[in-house]
């Protein structure tokens, strides 16, 4: 009978430090998806400055698809504090802007979000 893996026996060198992820899946409509990869390019790098903040990737689809916007985390409760913050909406500023003048034109927005929240387990 295999046994369960024990994280917490492992190696000091193989142990993970706790650690939390945040993935925003973007669906963009087309006309849409150079803007948002304009957005990313000349981003505020708000985000750079809150506390607990590790790093974050941005990934693009090979094929039709979301753009997963992945942002690695010290714990959940920094991710949190980062979507009540200031810097929050100031790195957002432009992509909110973008949806606001949509709704008033009656269009569909330019592109959805849909936040995923995850603990890392293995390396």
């Amino acid at each position: 009978m295999t046994q369960p893996i024990n994280f917490s026996a492992a190696s000091p060198e193989s142990k993970i430090k706790k650690k939390f992820v945040a993935i925003n899946y973007i669906s963009c409509q087309e006309a849409y998806r150079t803007r948002f990869e304009e957005l990313f390019a000349s981003r505020a790098h708000a985000i750079d400055r809150i506390p607990g903040f590790i790093e974050m990737e941005v990934l693009k689809p090979t094929k039709d698809g979301e753009y997963l916007i992945v942002s690695h985390w010290e714990s959940e409760q920094a991710f949190k504090s980062w979507t009540k913050s200031p810097e929050f909406l100031e790195g957002h500023q432009r992509g909110f802007e973008d949806i606001k003048q949509a709704k008033k034109r009656g269009e569909e927005p330019p592109m959805t979000s849909d936040f995923r929240t995850y603990e890392i387990i293995a390396r």
